[in-house]
């Protein structure tokens, strides 16, 4: 299983192909996902310390080129937790003063996935 290392958390295992966003977030990180993890925001980034996946999602991709935030966050609603990593979650409901994170993402990545080199 791989290890999944969160700033103010610690280290966890993470049962192989879980969302990234779904594993920060079960492990007690109120980490934003305003869209419901569907890549139509960008509430549920994350910055890498270590494992950051060297494949990306064309939706993420594109999310992110428009949004301007290309090579400085990655969302965590497109990443599988598939080898080790650590992360930051840069967005939350204690951080941002909402009422709540959004809606729950999907056990699967949305929309359904193209994947391309990052």
């Amino acid at each position: 299983m791989p290890q999944l290392t969160i700033s103010g958390v610690g280290t966890v295992e993470v049962a192989e192909g879980t969302r990234l966003v779904r594993a920060i977030e079960q492990n007690g990180v109120d980490i934003l996902h305003r869209c419901g993890g569907y890549s139509r925001c960008t509430t549920c980034q994350v910055s890498f310390a270590e494992g950051e996946p060297t494949r990306t999602t064309e939706a993420e991709y594109q999310k992110l080129a428009d949004s301007k935030l290309q090579g400085t966050v990655r969302l965590s609603c497109q990443i599988l937790c598939d080898h080790d990593m650590s992360v930051t979650a840069i967005m939350t409901v204690t951080s941002s003063g909402l009422s709540d994170a959004g809606p729950t993402p999907e056990p699967y990545i949305t929309p359904e996935p193209v994947w391309r080199e990052a």
